[in-house]
């Protein structure tokens, strides 16, 4: 090269060289443009990739672009002003983003071919700025498609303040060659550390499921109600239909919906479990969809939400109800398009998930009261499934207690104790207002008292006899208000906590005795005011409060 050569051939070849190492494509184009920004006659440099148009409504150029689905996004530019100092690194201003196709960014990216101009003042119909030329004593451009493969990837360009000689140009060439070939094995390695994450991500929520899997086992019962829920579930689990579980707290709508996912045509892929009470408001959003790293405060790493999680398979989402009607929207769009964005980020994703909801409120009610949306309702009922209480499955409580008392007793290491006929008549004339997770709870709490006497059965203060819930004037006889299941509930809580000596998780702990997860007790017990620590206690065990 001569003098008045744009680039020098060691700094193309160090450059080279150096774009094979990255392993992001942030990092190829940052190299490549501060690289080529930083030689002696170099003004800007700037690499514009092929993405999705996004900003149609408000880009200057929206009146000569024919078709919006694509267009060049700036992604990296590197330069600085000779007169004022100005670093030009800002991927927002005026060509932010070019048209396939449109002026000579767009054409580069349209005919896949380069653009060469030795000298910008001898052709002013080039020139968008023709004050910027001046001033900055612009004299030369080069731009190269980058192609991998046949694919235009995007568009390299190059302002210079010196003509371009032939070799100039050839190196640009072989720039723009090995930077497409670099991005395009950073994306693969990209897409390779987010399968590894997600793979990594699956394999922990496994883990925890198998943990803290529920202690009922398959779905035990002959009795009628019970039978009728199995049938609606052979009928509905071969189609990809969404389905809302209904049905009374602790009735077992999580092993409905798995028996629907097992009998479908996603049963090899995930069947992915959220909780919706136990999400924090603020976090919702994140935890259905994931973030990227920087996205807010705290977030220290790109993470996947249940819905990339559950692709390909199924999401159950329990306790539907507690959703926040601000973020309903954006999962009605799920369900209807299958598209999200992750939060922090602007690229569209896709994902394929069947929805089975669960709740044991009236959603109808809810929508009434503007609590959740009335077309989220509909799309998430496409086929109700209703799951019966115990007391309408009595016949299924002998099955039942059983399996309870043998898993209750192989946890603790001990041999089942013998349930009688006069067991059986007591539970059965118990109205089991927590459904068969209390069943559950009442088998693993009596094994625990019959290593040391009897087997007998703590069933509240009502004992063997149905219990006469207080209703308010509206309600028919019998039925349970909001307030009496949420006491019924907290002092169900303090019985477990009391009867584990306020330990939380572990084998001999609440949560296993509740037939929950460790942390779900635990907001559930911060949700009650009750304290991790329980009644602060006297050294001989006694508590303050006796």
């Amino acid at each position: 090269m001569g003098t008045e050569t744009a680039f020098r051939t060691t700094n193309i070849r160090s450059l080279l060289i150096d774009m094979a190492q990255e392993r992001t494509v942030h990092a190829v184009l940052d190299l490549v443009v501060h690289r080529l920004a930083g030689e002696c006659n170099a003004a800007l440099a700037r690499v514009w990739l092929a993405k999705p148009g996004d900003i149609c409504s408000e880009c200057r150029m929206r009146p000569e672009c024919k078709d919006q689905s694509l267009c060049l996004h700036l992604v990296a530019s590197a330069g600085a002003s000779a007169q004022t100092g100005e670093i030009w690194d800002g991927l927002d201003g005026r060509f932010r983003r070019f048209p396939n196709g449109i002026r000579k960014v767009g054409k580069i990216m349209a005919t896949a071919a380069p653009l060469e101009v030795h000298e910008i003042l001898d052709d002013s119909e080039w020139i968008v700025q023709p004050e910027w030329v001046r001033t900055e004593g612009i004299r030369a451009f080069g731009g190269q498609p980058l192609v991998y493969r046949g694919e235009v990837l995007g568009v390299f360009a190059v302002f210079a303040r010196s003509t371009m000689t032939a070799d100039d140009l050839l190196g640009l060439r072989m720039i723009a060659d090995h930077a497409a070939t670099a991005i395009a094995n950073a994306r693969a390695f990209e897409e390779i550390r987010r399968l590894q994450r997600k793979l990594e991500q699956e394999n922990e929520y496994l883990r925890e499921e198998v943990r803290s899997a529920h202690g009922f086992g398959d779905i035990l019962g002959q009795s009628s109600a019970l039978v009728k829920s199995l049938s609606q579930v052979d009928l509905v689990a071969p189609s990809d239909a969404s389905v809302l579980v209904t049905g009374e707290s602790g009735t077992g709508k999580e092993l409905i919906a798995r028996a629907i996912h097992e009998r479908s045509n996603r049963a090899q892929r995930p069947l992915v479990t959220v909780n919706c009470a136990s999400v924090p408001h603020e976090l919702f959003e994140s935890e259905f969809f994931g973030h990227v790293r920087g996205a807010f405060t705290g977030a220290v790493r790109d993470r996947l939400g249940r819905f990339p999680l559950a692709d390909g398979g199924t999401i159950f989402l329990d306790e539907i109800a507690e959703i926040p009607l601000e973020l309903q929207g954006k999962l009605l769009r799920v369900l209807q398009e299958g598209t999200f964005e992750r939060i922090g980020e602007d690229r569209t994703r896709k994902v394929d998930v069947r929805v089975i909801a669960a709740t044991n409120r009236n959603l109808k009610q809810e929508v009434e009261g503007g609590r959740f949306r009335e077309d989220l309702f509909y799309r998430l009922s496409v086929f109700p499934v209703d799951v019966a209480p115990l007391r309408e499955r009595l016949e299924d409580i002998p099955l039942l207690a059983g399996r309870f008392l043998e898993e209750a007793s192989k946890r603790l290491g001990s041999s089942a104790p013998t349930l009688r006929r006069r067991h059986i008549d007591q539970l059965r004339r118990y109205r089991w207002p927590g459904n068969v997770r209390e069943l559950q709870n009442v088998m693993e709490r009596a094994v625990i008292r019959a290593q040391s006497g009897p087997l007998e059965f703590e069933l509240g203060e009502t004992g063997a006899s149905a219990p006469q819930p207080t209703t308010n004037g509206d309600a028919a006889p019998g039925i349970l208000t909001y307030d009496d299941l949420k006491a019924r509930e907290k002092s169900n809580l303090l019985q477990a906590l009391e009867a584990t000596r306020w330990r939380v998780s572990g084998p001999q702990g609440a949560a296993r005795l509740l037939g929950l997860r460790p942390t779900t007790l635990a907001s559930k017990i911060k949700a009650f005011g009750l304290g991790l620590n329980g009644p602060e206690r006297r050294p001989d065990g006694s508590r303050h409060d006796d």
